[in-house]
């Protein structure tokens, strides 16, 4: 990913917390010379591995599993918003986007064992059902559950290089930056707010 020395996010952690706010990423890869992608829940293990490890499962009738080629790339998007150069009061500005965004990349590792393929399962259905009211889960031994098993393929993904884009208008003056987090805030949009939430968060950082 391109990322201008302004726009770079390095903190693992800052990475790793993204992550896990916006674990649906679209999984990249190369099937038969063509580039092929998946989009999926996936679950960090922070501690797996000296960068991470993603952990998901993918549908079997989906051919990407089987790709000789196990280097993957992972993208992950979060909040943007377009900035309008109105909003700069300045001259010589023009349009663009904001945003947040981290490419993973790393090696795929199939995992055929049925029973760490249930645990996979059980562990993703915990982290997003634990915020419901009446929380869903599955019981050992459920044969439904079982024969859905083995219609997917589960899988762990070796991180080795994580990267982070934060492009929050910090290659502008702060009083610039200030006038769009105004004018963001006033915007109805979630991603609106989101984008000028953290533009405030890194301006704060910044002093």
């Amino acid at each position: 990913m391109y990322i201008p020395s302004s726009f770079s996010e390095t903190d693992l952690t800052k990475l790793f917390d993204f992550l896990e706010q916006h674990n649906f990423g679209l999984v990249v890869s190369r099937l038969d010379n063509e580039p092929v992608a998946v989009h999926l829940p996936l679950l960090l293990d922070r501690q797996a591995g000296p960068f991470g490890t993603l952990i998901g499962h993918m549908a079997r009738a989906n051919p990407q599993w089987q790709a000789v080629d196990r280097n993957v790339l992972v993208v992950f998007s979060g909040p943007h918003a377009y900035i309008s150069p109105s909003w700069y009061e300045a001259a010589n500005v023009v349009p663009t986007w904001n945003y947040v965004a981290v490419h993973v990349y790393g090696i795929l590792h199939v995992v055929e064992e049925g029973k760490t393929t249930l645990e996979i399962l059980r562990d993703l259905v915990a982290l997003h059902e634990k915020s419901m009211p009446e929380p869903w889960g599955f019981r050992d031994g459920d044969e439904f559950v079982n024969r859905l098993a083995q219609s997917i393929v589960a899988f762990r993904i070796e991180i080795t290089r994580i990267e982070g884009k934060w492009k929050l208008s910090q290659n502008h003056p702060r009083e610039r930056r200030e006038k769009v987090i105004d004018a963001l805030a006033l915007q109805r949009g979630e991603n609106s707010q989101a984008i000028a939430a953290l533009m405030a968060r890194t301006l704060h950082e910044q002093e």
